[in-house]
Formats: C-alpha cells, structure tokens, sequence
C-alpha cells in the first residue's frame, strides 16, 4: 500500500486539503481580520471532505476501479471548491476598502494536482493487471 507513488500523492492531497487549511488564510477583511477554512462552514466541510475522500482512496488500494472513481470525485469536489473561491473572490474586490486575497484559496489547484497525478498512477497499475492478466 505504502511502496505504490499513489499513496503518497493522495497523502499530499489530504495533508493540503485536511492540514494546510489551518496555515494559510483564505483572505483578509477590510477590518484587518484574516479568515481561515475553519472560521467559515461550507468550506471548512469542503476540504475536510476532500481530505477525507483521499485517506478513504488510499485505504481502498485493493479495489483500484474505486480508489480512481473516488480520486474522480475528490477533483470534482475541489473544482467546486475553486470555483467558488473565484466567485468569492471577485466579489471581494468590488469593496469599496480594498480586502486582500489569501493564499489559502489556491490550495484546491494544489489538491487538484496530486490528485490527478494519483489517478494517472492507478490508471498505470490498472493497465499493467490487464496485460499481466492477458497474458495469462
């Protein structure tokens, strides 16, 4: 489970998507407050989703046709997440007291990546079974 490249990619993307949300603020308000993932709801239970759908993608190693559709889901879920973030954020600018963006609102591009590279290494093992099983 642990020697395959995809575990440790779907680590990285839970480690972002579970852990970084508490580092890095999603922006600053205009009164100089910084908000975090964890200080607004819906996109606390976003990441912490996400973070989920990979550590449950890396417990399911045996079965790779649902750790892929799950990595599926998991990028699903974090191209929502960004498209809200945008959304958010240009709305953010149309303040009359210029409010700052955070870093924290590229962490779903982030996740994204890792996740993909993980189901580009499943497909890879999916399709060494098929040729090793062909040539049973």
């Amino acid at each position: 489970m642990i020697q395959r490249i995809q575990t440790i990619y779907l680590i990285l993307a839970a480690i972002v998507s579970g852990g970084l949300i508490f580092a890095f603020e999603l922006w600053t308000t205009p009164e100089g407050v910084k908000v975090y993932a964890n200080n607004t709801t819906y996109e606390y239970i976003a990441f912490l989703t996400s973070a989920l759908f990979s550590i449950v993608s890396i417990l399911r190693y045996k079965n790779r046709k649902s750790q892929f559709m799950l990595g599926r889901l998991n990028i699903i879920l974090n191209f929502f997440l960004l498209g809200f973030f945008v959304y958010l954020s240009l709305n953010l600018s149309g303040e009359t007291a210029v409010s700052e963006k955070g870093i924290g609102m590229l962490l779903p591009v982030v996740s994204i990546v890792f996740l993909a590279l993980a189901n580009k290494a499943i497909k890879k093992d999916e399709d060494l079974v098929k040729s090793v099983d062909r040539l049973r």
